[in-house]
């Protein structure tokens, strides 16, 4: 797979976000590119850094909507699987969605973040129901792709379920700003992820400064044996172009000793059963 990770800014002018989103799908699908992936809630500002007011739910828009019918016909005009992020609007709830797009333009289905979380700069519960989608595996012209969206990242029983599922790659569209983190824990914490579970994962981050937040970029992908296999810079927009071989997902030591080794009568609930440690 030739994958391309979309790092960009975003600012309150919706038409140009999308519009530069576009263009970066043809430059993408220009270079070679299968895949491609773009960071969470891509074409808008990140509207979590501030509380939500009574109107947030109005920033959502639907799914089918305008911003996935346009990259539907771009995906199918070029070829190439999309994996977008944003501000979904159903009914009277709003979730943090990301659509997977097929190389035909075909809408395959869409993956809502499970966990939200609420902290300064990060106001998520004001805005997000919490997902009812599981965790999909989609079956790409590209390959076996899940998603975990941002947050969902740090539970390792949601990215298992993906492997169980047989993704070949977990992508990651992410939020994530300067000094949210101790340095290199991002990359360390999908090293172990993919490590684990036997498949490759890509984060695609936002970058830029926003009224409350500064976005690091610094997008990358590691491989199923837990290295990383290039990254984007800090600070800057780009496009990160990543070949990968998903045939190497067979050798990982999640495929061929973890997965097969598990005993999960033992921990059904997460825990290991009373008296056995």
């Amino acid at each position: 797979m030739h994958l391309a990770l979309v790092q960009q800014h975003a600012t309150p002018n919706l038409d140009d976000n999308l519009k530069r989103g576009l263009r970066a799908l043809d430059a993408a699908a220009d270079a070679g590119a299968d895949c491609v992936v773009y960071p969470e809630l891509a074409f808008t500002p990140f509207y979590p850094q501030h509380r939500a007011g009574p109107d947030a739910h109005d920033k959502a828009e639907p799914i089918p909507g305008p911003t996935t019918e346009a990259f539907q016909d771009a995906a199918a005009r070029r070829g190439v699987v999309v994996v977008l992020n944003l501000y979904e609007r159903d009914g009277d709830r709003a979730y943090d969605t990301s659509p997977v797009i097929d190389a035909d333009g075909t809408l395959l289905g869409i993956t809502r973040m499970m966990h939200i979380t609420d902290y300064d700069g990060f106001y998520e519960e004001g805005y997000y129901a919490p997902g009812d989608t599981g965790a999909p595996v989609y079956d790409t012209a590209a390959g076996r792709i899940g998603v975990a969206i941002c947050y969902d990242r740090h539970y390792p029983e949601y990215l298992r379920a993906l492997a169980l599922d047989g993704a070949d790659l977990v992508v990651v569209p992410q939020a994530g700003a300067e000094g949210e983190w101790p340095d290199g824990l991002f990359e360390a914490e999908l090293r172990v992820g993919a490590f684990q579970n036997g498949y490759f994962m890509a984060l695609a981050n936002r970058v830029g400064e926003e009224d409350v937040l500064t976005f690091d970029g610094g997008s990358f992908v590691t491989d199923p044996f837990g290295q990383l296999v290039d990254q984007a810079p800090r600070g800057e927009d780009a496009i990160l172009h990543a070949h990968i071989d998903l045939d190497r997902c067979k050798e990982a030591p999640a495929r061929r000793l973890f997965l097969k080794d598990r005993r999960p009568d033992q921990y059904a609930h997460g825990a290991v059963a009373p008296n056995r440690i």
